[in-house]
């Protein structure tokens, strides 16, 4: 295949990823969204495979095999409620690539010299660096999803001044890096360096913000990837980083707006922040207890419904029987409409995925925004599964750590259902007075089997 129709080839493969990110912007129009990048990636690795430069074609065709296979394998096996877990380790594969990339291309770097050598050896440091921090960065965040690291913010002291020494050391070892026209002795010692800034910046950020690191990781993956394709000369790797880096950047803008977060904070690490996060599980009164039959008769008086997920639907696979007591309670007169937090499930959109699995009309499901004027009109709101996100601490307490955070009001609603398994505080470690209320009841229990009985008495 000549270079011309490669590069025809990679055009074509960079307008699919365009179009696939603007499809899944939109409920509607994911799958499709999800198809187009499917094909543009074939595309790509197509043309790049026969492409004049290609090498070691026979051992790139195993290692897609192997890779294509385990791929599959986890594809089948890791369950909805794992994908945020998954994003983040895929993010650290990402990084890994560039870290080894940046390192293969030093060693064999050519015959340039002048400026085309310096600049190629600040494409090779700053690929490096940025794959080192976003590997490190990724598994954290996998481990604080899965619940292998806690979720309390790491207080080291002096944390930020840790993270400002990192950053200029680094900048030195570039400018001595490319003077001496490479030395794999500052190359790895930036590596070391990356390697523990990316573990300290994203330990050092609470639970309730993961949802935003994990797209600020995909950001990083993105600019990781970038790099890798200029130390490589691959057009297309260049525009498909900058395509996953800016689009993960502004994401994570978005939703830092929609948690009233300062952007700057949480990249940096909680910087501006005391980091705090009240692991307190003291009850602020006395909560009153519903069963099953009780909701679902409530459910059979309301003439409006409202349901905000969280992630404990999520983990109980809740959102079949959901979709039956929602389908039921609309056949019956009921308007129901789904509520749904930006940052609902830890990871965005992960709400929005479940529903649309569980066949919930796109029309009813409704962002924070879009219906939080709504809930004083409400007759009852499932509280299925979320805490944080409908905490009313964020807007009535100050010294809270989500204070600031924009939530959905459902205590503004005439009776509110909070599905939990039990009393126990939410991802954030913040207790949630809603629990409290006076127009608050419990349904204790998991959330799928909740739903299961309420089903029962909705006959």
């Amino acid at each position: 295949m000549s270079a011309g129709i490669v590069q025809a080839a990679y055009i074509v493969a960079a307008i699919l990823f365009i179009m696939s990110l603007a499809g899944l912007s939109k409920q509607e129009t994911a799958r499709a969204g999800n198809y187009y990048g499917i094909a543009g990636m074939a595309i790509a690795l197509i043309a790049t495979i026969l492409g004049p430069d290609s090498q070691g074609t026979g051992w790139i065709i195993l290692a897609m095999i192997i890779g294509g296979a385990i791929g599959i394998y986890f594809a089948k096996k890791v369950e909805m409620t794992e994908m945020p877990e998954l994003v983040a380790i895929l993010h650290s594969f990402v990084g890994m690539a560039a870290v080894l990339v940046g390192f293969n291309t030093f060693i064999d770097h050519g015959d340039l010299t002048g400026v085309m050598l310096n600049i190629h050896l600040v494409e090779i440091f700053l690929g490096v660096f940025i794959g080192a921090v976003t590997f490190t960065g990724s598994i954290v965040a996998f481990g604080k999803l899965r619940g292998l690291i806690s979720s309390k913010p790491l207080m080291l002291p002096h944390r930020h001044k840790l993270n400002l020494a990192a950053v200029v050391v680094s900048v030195l070892l570039l400018f001595s890096f490319v003077n001496a026209e490479g030395s794999m002795f500052a190359l790895i010692l930036v590596t070391i360096i990356a390697l523990a800034f990316g573990y300290h910046l994203v330990a050092s950020i609470g639970g309730a913000d993961m949802p935003v690191v994990v797209s600020m990781l995909n950001s990083y993956s993105g600019w990781a990837a970038a790099a890798a394709g200029f130390m490589l000369a691959n057009d297309l790797l260049i525009v498909t980083g900058a395509l996953v880096g800016s689009s993960g950047a502004i994401l994570s803008y978005i939703m830092c707006k929609a948690m009233n977060r300062s952007f700057i904070s949480v990249i940096a690490g909680g910087f501006g922040t005391d980091g705090s996060v009240s692991t307190t599980e003291e009850e602020m009164g006395e909560y009153h207890e519903a069963s099953a039959e009780e909701v679902a008769e409530m459910l059979k008086d309301a003439r409006s419904v409202i349901i905000t997920p969280g992630y404990g639907m999520a983990v109980a696979q809740a959102q079949y029987p959901v979709h039956e007591i929602t389908d039921k309670l609309r056949k019956q007169g009921v308007e129901v409409r789904f509520g749904i937090h930006p940052v609902a499930g830890r990871l965005p959109g992960h709400m929005n995925v479940l529903l649309a699995e569980a066949k919930v009309p796109y029309d009813i499901v409704l962002e924070m925004d879009e219906i939080n004027e709504d809930f004083p009109e409400t007759d009852v709101v499932l509280v299925i599964g979320a805490n944080d996100t409908v905490n009313p601490a964020a807007t009535e307490d100050p010294s809270s750590p989500i204070a600031g955070m924009p939530v959905l009001e459902v205590w503004n609603a005439k009776h509110v259902i909070v599905f939990k398994r039990s009393m126990n505080t939410g991802y954030a470690g913040v207790q949630n007075p809603l629990f409290f209320k006076d127009n608050s009841q419990m349904l204790f229990g998991d959330a799928k089997d909740s739903c299961l009985k309420i089903l029962e008495h909705l006959d």
